[in-house]
């Protein structure tokens, strides 16, 4: 059992997939930042002020914080815009490469000898 788990867990779809996951992490962190340090205070100065992460509604003791919300709709927005330019990128590099033709090898002499006779033959009507 313990080797079927080491073969399991060393294969490369594991590995690529934790690593996914780290940087999908990484990611997140860094939109989350962007949203909430850079562009929330912008659409603040151009609401008149409004902090967004404060905006709640108190309904007897529940504290319905829609302001959060709207803050992670922001985020989740911009993910998925960055996440749709990376797979934009990545698969405009994949076409270049399947565009690229393939390398033509070399054709050996005898085969260029019967294609010269084939040709030959072809061109001549009387035979």
């Amino acid at each position: 059992m313990l080797k079927e788990f080491k073969e399991f867990a060393l294969r490369g779809n594991v590995i690529d997939l934790a690593i996914g996951v780290v940087i999908g992490a990484a990611f997140n962190a860094i939109v989350s930042s962007l949203v909430a340090d850079v562009f929330m205070p912008i659409i603040g100065i151009l609401t008149g002020g409004l902090d967004f992460s404060n905006l709640a509604y108190t309904f007897g003791k529940a504290n319905i914080a829609y302001g959060k919300f709207i803050q992670a709709i922001f985020i989740f927005i911009i993910t998925a815009f960055a996440l749709f330019l990376f797979v934009k990128g990545i698969n405009k590099l994949k076409r270049k490469e399947e565009a690229k033709p393939a390398p033509v090898a070399d054709t050996p002499p005898d085969i260029k000898l019967l294609t010269e006779i084939r040709d030959l033959l072809k061109s001549n009507p009387k035979a």
